[in-house]
């Protein structure tokens, strides 16, 4: 830890450190930093800040983009280089945080981050809603969005994710958390379980363990795949459906674990039980029916087999592309950092 500012809710520090180390930093004020991708603790915000890691809690907090206010870099010349602010309310100067945050490392090297807190809730309560399909899900999870109800965490599980965290069986299942003060808390744990009723579908009370339970689950075994899957909330029922077609139409035996940030269409997608032929497949086809649906899907974690069949990043529109290689050009234009690891071979 460089500088910590509790009152302004801000903090800079070394890009090694871990996300558990700094929770322990921050818990005597009662401050953390709102980031809860799948083994938060163990990894470096670094690392969190190259690949753009995120969890269920960006459905209120956002991802890293939101949160990095400022960065201190080493360009591919050697120089030394600070962009952003360390103030939560600034205007001046480019963006260049929001430059560093899912570029894996290919535009400077992470030194110091600047980085925006927030203030533990007094009391959170968790809560799992099963319904019948991944349509009815659809519908409950636009009716919370327009509600007065402030969730934490809005998470869309499959049948297949539900068995393995595990909790009760259904087709379908939306698990939501809210952090306020206790008495907040249980007025909207009345409020949902009463649009739960309203529905037609059963909810339960979930402990607070249930989010890293989810979290490991999410992770590859073996030889599996980990996709990332972009839509849009809206066709979450349609991903869904597409996500399993493909899968099931290219590996008949093959397994697939299925979450989504239901208030944001972003779908994280664990394939098992299928070779890496399989899976490529699998993946080819559900690329051509989520473009469709103007969305995209990324391989995040696969055999080496699987990343030389299929291009891991998928295709990008000619102007994007220009754009991202116009500023590869500009920070690492002999190709220094990271080559051929970013999209198009950046």
């Amino acid at each position: 830890m460089l500088e910590y500012n509790p009152d302004d809710l801000t903090i800079t520090v070394q890009a090694g450190i871990t996300a558990g180390t700094l929770a322990a930093l921050l818990a005597p004020r009662r401050q953390f930093l709102a980031l809860d991708p799948p083994g938060a603790a163990a990894r470096t915000l670094g690392g969190m800040t190259a690949t753009n890691a995120s969890g269920p809690l960006r459905a209120r907090y956002g991802t890293m983009r939101d949160l990095l206010l400022g960065v201190r870099f080493v360009q591919a010349d050697g120089v030394v280089t600070w962009g952003g602010s360390k103030v939560v309310k600034s205007v001046s100067g480019y963006d260049v945080p929001k430059l560093m945050v899912g570029a894996l490392g290919t535009l400077g090297v992470l030194g110091e981050l600047t980085l925006r807190l927030h203030p533990l809730p007094d009391a959170e309560g968790s809560w799992l809603v099963l319904l019948a399909s991944a349509e009815a899900a659809q519908a409950f999870v636009e009716r919370v969005i327009a509600s007065p109800l402030q969730p934490s965490r809005i998470e869309f599980f499959n049948d297949r994710a539900l068995r393995s965290v595990p909790v009760e069986a259904a087709a379908a299942g939306v698990a939501l958390s809210i952090g306020s003060v206790a008495e907040a808390v249980r007025e909207q744990g009345e409020r949902l379980g009463a649009m739960a009723k309203v529905d037609g579908a059963r909810i339960v009370p979930l402990p607070g363990a249930f989010w890293s339970r989810a979290a490991r689950a999410s992770t590859s075994e073996g030889n599996g795949a980990v996709l990332h899957v972009a839509s849009l909330p809206s066709r979450l029922a349609e991903t869904e459906r597409a996500i399993g077609d493909a899968v099931r139409t290219a590996a008949p035996r093959g397994e697939v674990w299925i979450s989504a940030s239901a208030a944001l269409g972003t779908f994280r997608v664990r394939v098992g039980n299928a070779s890496a032929a399989e899976t490529a497949v699998a993946t080819t086809r559900l690329r051509a029916r989520v473009i469709e649906l103007a969305g995209s899907v990324v391989i995040v974690r696969g055999p080496a087999e699987l990343r030389k069949t299929v291009d891991p990043w998928g295709p990008v529109e000619a102007g994007p592309f220009a754009l991202m290689r116009a500023l590869k050009d500009e920070f690492d234009a002999k190709r220094v950092l990271n080559p051929g690891r970013f999209v198009g071979g950046l």
